[in-house]
This record gives C-alpha cells, sequence and structure tokens, in this order.
C-alpha cells in the first residue's frame, strides 16, 4: 500500500462494529490510525499523530470532542457510523469548517423492523412466552399473563418522521395501525396526521415509537408528565437514543404500571441497563443492535468508503449534515 500524504491519516474511535468486520479491507484502502491497539492513552495517542489526522472516523457511543477536535490542526472530516451525531461536538465543527457527515438511510430498513419487532413483542408478550417454556412451568403455571391487546387498530405516534420514522409508519401501517406524527416540521408530502407538540401526540396515541435525533431541544423530551398521559395501556417503543427518554423516570412508571409496557433497544448510559426491569414480563430489552445485519454492516463499508475516496480527492461527500 502506498503510504499517503500529510493529512490523510484516519483516525479511528470506537472502533465502530463495521470497522472491526472489515478491518482488512479498509486497511488495504486507506491509512488508518488504531488507538485501541497501543498501551499509549488516548490524549497522548492523538497528540503524537495530530499533524497527519485528516478525518475521524467514530461509532456511536465514542464523543468526539471539542478537546479532540482543537487537538487535530488538519482535521477536515468527521465520518460517523451511525445516523446520529449527538457524540459529535457539531458546534465546534461549524467553528472549524469541518464536514460531518453520518451513515445516511444505510440503516433504516433494520431498525424499523428492529421497531415493529420490539413492539410485536411487547403487545404479544413473545419473549415472556418464551421464558415461560424455556423454565418448564407452561402449562403449569396458571397465572401467565396473556397478551393485552391485538397490534391492529391501535393509534401510533411517531417521534421523528425522518427516514427511519417513516419506514416505521409504512409498516405499521400496512398492520392496521393508525398512524400520526411529530416532527421539526410538517412532512408535506405525508398523509399521516401531524401534531406539532409531543403532548397532544401522546394525548392521541395508545403507542408511542420513538426515532427522532437526541439534540438539547429532544433530551429528555418523553418524561413522567408525557408517560402519564399515555397511561397505563400504553405502550412506548425506543429505537433512537436513550436519552430522549428520562431513564429514570421510565424505570418508576413501568414498576409501578402506571404504563403499559416498553421495548427498548437504546439506553441513557450505554452499556449499563435499568437491571430493576428485568423481572418484568412486559419490558424486551435488546444491546442496541437494531441496526446490526450482515446487509447493512456491508452496505455501511461501501458507503464510507466512497466518503473516505471523496474526501482524498476533494469530491463532494454523501449523507452531509454539515457542510461548512
Amino acid at each position: 500500500m502506498t503510504t499517503p500524504p500529510l493529512a490523510t491519516s484516519i483516525l479511528v474511535l470506537g472502533p465502530p462494529l463495521v470497522f472491526k468486520a472489515y478491518e482488512t479491507e479498509f486497511s488495504e484502502k486507506f491509512n488508518f490510525l488504531k488507538p485501541w491497539k497501543t498501551p499509549i492513552p488516548l490524549p497522548q495517542f492523538i497528540a503524537t499523530h495530530s499533524a497527519n489526522v485528516g478525518a475521524i472516523f467514530c461509532s456511536a457511543v465514542s464523543p468526539v470532542t471539542a478537546e479532540i477536535i482543537q487537538s487535530l490542526p488538519e482535521l477536515r472530516f468527521v465520518l460517523a457510523s451511525s445516523t446520529g451525531v449527538n457524540h459529535i461536538d457539531l458546534r465546534e465543527c461549524e467553528r472549524r469548517g469541518i464536514v460531518v457527515a453520518n451513515a445516511g438511510s444505510t440503516f433504516s430498513d433494520d431498525v424499523a423492523d428492529m421497531a415493529v419487532g420490539l413492539l410485536i413483542d411487547v403487545v404479544k408478550r413473545i419473549s415472556a412466552g418464551n421464558r415461560l417454556v424455556k423454565a418448564r412451568v407452561w402449562p403449569c403455571e396458571g397465572d401467565y399473563t396473556i397478551a393485552r391487546n391485538k397490534l391492529g387498530g391501535k393509534r401510533v405516534g411517531i417521534v421523528g418522521l425522518g427516514n427511519i420514522g417513516l419506514h416505521i409508519a409504512t409498516r405499521l401501517n400496512a398492520m392496521g395501525c393508525i398512524i400520526s406524527y411529530t416532527s421539526r416540521t410538517m412532512k408535506p408530502h405525508v398523509t399521516f396526521p401531524f401534531y406539532p407538540a409531543i403532548h397532544q401526540l401522546v394525548a392521541n396515541s395508545d403507542i408511542l415509537v420513538i426515532s427522532c435525533a437526541l439534540t438539547k431541544q429532544t433530551h429528555h423530551m418523553i418524561d413522567r408528565d408525557v408517560m402519564l398521559i399515555l397511561g397505563k395501556e400504553g405502550v412506548i417503543i425506543n429505537v433512537a437514543r436513550g436519552a430522549i427518554i428520562n431513564e429514570k423516570e421510565l424505570v418508576e412508571c413501568l414498576v409501578k404500571g402506571e404504563i403499559g409496557g416498553a421495548g427498548l433497544d437504546v439506553f441513557e448510559n450505554e452499556p449499563n441497563f435499568p437491571e430493576e426491569l428485568f423481572g418484568l414480563d412486559n419490558i424486551v430489552l435488546t444491546p442496541h443492535h437494531g441496526a446490526v445485519t450482515e446487509e447493512a454492516c456491508r452496505n455501511l463499508y461501501d458507503h464510507i468508503c466512497k466518503n473516505l475516496d471523496a474526501l482524498l480527492s476533494n469530491k463532494p461527500l454523501e449523507c452531509e449534515v454539515m457542510n461548512m
């Protein structure tokens, strides 16, 4: 492999799952810096290579802080392996004129599938039934809670009707659910009812599906007040970011039976899980892998390679979140 010129080294933070899966292929194409493979502390590693780093490739759980950005004088590009970019200091990137790009729609279908799967599981108590059978207490245990409701006909409020939210809406609409949504703006070509405020949406929903970005405005948007409006039969599904929900208040409402159930693929302080929920049959928890399929990883690998090729050739990038 030909050694790239100065400022075209790519600092990998995480590393992202797709990088682990395609490390050999990536390394044949680009000059990646891998701090986790050395015993050197990250700040020292960054200081050693700072003059050569033109790009950062980061996972969703690896913060790209103002301090890191400021320590890299030649940095021009930050590429997230996720759709969300709340872990990147966008203000500092804007100040420096650094381009930020994400995974775009690479994961949209897979995350939508996970949202629908979690919802069906919670409503139909599939995981709860699975535990009962494997514990060999069925049919002896007569107090097993049956599924409360059918899914068809339920009012589903979607928080954030971007690419992922629209995929979720399309799937659930086909299953007979009544869809409405809230978003930063009303979508002109969408026929589903729009509510400008979260409390309006929740008041007209039996189920809440969260698929919006985590921002200052959406942080803890789903709090106790929202949950109490949703009510004792209400279900919350979160495939976005954990901190959109006030997790402490969510746990309290679930334990007290103030909402009917939840399906969570994301958590506020990952990789920590709220253990108070482990014994509840109306809760389904998955380890933030809604987007992880072999097909999606391959598509993301191709997407990242295209963006890095474009970066090194001074060509337009795909899925720019912010281009200064």
